[in-house]
Order: structure tokens, then sequence, then C-alpha cells
């Protein structure tokens, strides 16, 4: 009877995104800068997933890591951008109920698998830098599979326990959730129940599913810094350095304004900051992963180089 009733409410229920408010005069702007941005992301880890699986010499476990980075970087993106750039681009900020929990469930998901994601690969560099000899033997094909199998599906776990919480809820007062996606907080503040214990389950949840890989993840930076700086050639520390530093400037901005925003007081005046500072992790990370991490790199640059060859050689001749 129960599910029966949560059913009744929510079935045909629409939520308003309010976005960035009511700016009728930067949509076109908004809209051709979000396009842009979704289409040269998608593009970009679209072509290092290609380029990872393609080429032989980029099957090592830290492009195998790159390319599943890649893939999540894809759906993380899509689970966000398409739906604003049709509330752009049509002005209709509605999304359905199920819709709501939908988008939540592949961005909690996502967010959490990128999470151990991101450890697993500080690790990969830390057995890289640190433990050279030892590289090939502990970082081999298997255990390489397992550790992107148990990411992956930490995320989706992670999302399941959530999402079967917020389905729970009933709501039947306002429905204005003032961000330009379906974000946790702002949805559970419209729900007509007693949502003191979810909000502290999430709270629990998210420390349990984030805090373990960022502690990994920071202990493995320690590691490398300290391992680097014991090289005595200036030449070896910067060819050490420069193979981490972009996974570095990665994780910085990711878990920075990952924490800021969800650290930051539910206060209306910091709302506009709030969303500001989560189209760092939602938009501009994604963007930035095949541009500083994958494509300044000398293996995938000659890859891609190659790739380039082989199609324009295969046009020619067809």
């Amino acid at each position: 009877m129960e599910d029966r009733d949560w059913r009744n409410q929510t079935d045909g229920m629409e939520f308003i995104l309010l976005g960035f408010g009511d700016l009728p005069e930067l949509k076109i702007l908004l809209f051709l800068m979000f396009l842009v941005i979704y289409i040269a992301t998608v593009t970009g880890n679209i072509l290092i997933t290609a380029l990872v699986v393609a080429d032989q010499h980029l099957h090592t476990p830290m492009y195998f890591f790159l390319g599943n980075l890649s893939c999540l970087e894809t759906c993380y993106t899509s689970a966000i951008l398409p739906l604003m750039l049709a509330s752009l681009l049509t002005g209709d900020k509605t999304i359905s109920a199920s819709g709501c929990i939908i988008q939540m469930y592949f961005f909690g998901s996502l967010v959490c698998t990128e999470c151990y994601l991101l450890a697993v690969m500080s690790y990969d560099r830390y057995l890289a830098i640190c433990k050279p000899l030892h590289y090939s033997t502990l970082m081999n094909t298997r255990f390489s599979l397992q550790l992107a199998a148990g990411s992956w599906l930490n995320g989706c776990l992670a999302g399941t326990i959530f999402v079967s919480f917020l389905s729970q809820l009933t709501f039947c007062g306002p429905n204005e959730i003032d961000h330009f996606y379906c974000d946790v907080i702002p949805f559970m503040e419209l729900s007509c129940s007693d949502t003191h214990w979810l909000v502290l389950f999430h709270f629990i949840l998210s420390c349990v599913f984030t805090l373990p890989p960022f502690l990994l993840t920071l202990t493995s930076y320690v590691c490398i810094i300290a391992c680097i700086l014991s090289i005595p050639s200036t030449a070896g520390r910067q060819k050490a350095f420069s193979t981490c530093s972009s996974h570095l400037i990665v994780v910085t901005i990711y878990y920075g304004t990952l924490m800021i925003v969800y650290m930051l007081p539910n206060h209306n005046t910091l709302s506009l900051l709030n969303k500001v500072l989560s189209l760092s992790y939602t938009v501009m990370t994604p963007l930035v992963n095949p541009l500083i991490y994958s494509l300044r790199n000398r293996e995938v640059k000659e890859a891609l180089r190659k790739a380039v060859c082989k199609y324009v050689a295969f046009t020619k001749t067809s």
C-alpha cells in the first residue's frame, strides 16, 4: 500500500530545475558555450578510449586506466549536459520525478567510480615511480582488470543503495530545485517525509565511498613526491614528476571543488557559488581530462599521429 501511495504521488509529478536563473539574454550564449564544451568533451574522451583500444603500444595498465577514465567521463558529462542544453534551447526546465532519480543514480554512481578510479591510477603511478623493478609483476593484467572492475562495481553499489532510499520519499509541496541538475540535497529538501536520517545516511555513505579512495590517492602522492625528491639528478626528477603531474592536476581540481561544494553551508546566498563550483567537477574536469591528461602524453600523440596517417591513407585508396 505504501509503495502504491508513493507511485500515486510521483507519477506525472515534475520538478523544475532553476539552473542559473531567468537570464533570457544569455540563453543562446550559454547554450553555445555548453554545446561546444559537450562536443569537445565527448569527442576527446571517445578519441582517447578508441586509441587505447586500437593501439597495441597503449595496452599497458596506465593507458588501460586512462581508457576507463575517458569512458567514465563521457558517461559522466552525458548524465548532466544534454538535459541542460535542452532546457536552454527550449526553455523547458521541467524533469519528471523518475527522471530526476535516474539522473541522481548515474551521477552518484559515476562520482564514486571516478573517486576509486583516480585512487587506482595514483597507486599505479606510485608503483611505476617508487617500485619500478617490481611494477610489471605487481601491476599485471589480471590485477589491473580487478582494480578497474572494483571501481565500477563500487560506484554502482553506492548509487543503488542510496537511490533505493530516495525512491521512498514523498513529495507534496514545492517542486523547484535550485540547481542545474538534480542534486541530492536540494531534492531531499523538497520532500514531505522526514529526511533527517536520510541526510545523515547520505553523509555517511559519501564518507564510506569517497574518503578511502581520497586517502589512498593522498598517500600515494605523498610517497611519489618523497620518492621524486630523493632522485639525485634534476633531469631525473623532472622526468619522474612529468609522468604524474597531469594526474595530480585533475585530482586537485576534482576533489578540491567536490569537497568545497559539499562543505559549504546550505544557504541561499551561496547557491550561485555552489552552482559555479559544481560546474568544475561536472563539466570542466571531463573536458580537461583528454586535454592535459592524455593528449599531452608523447605515446598518445604518437598513437594519434599513426591513426590519422592510416585514415588519410585509407581515404586516398578508397
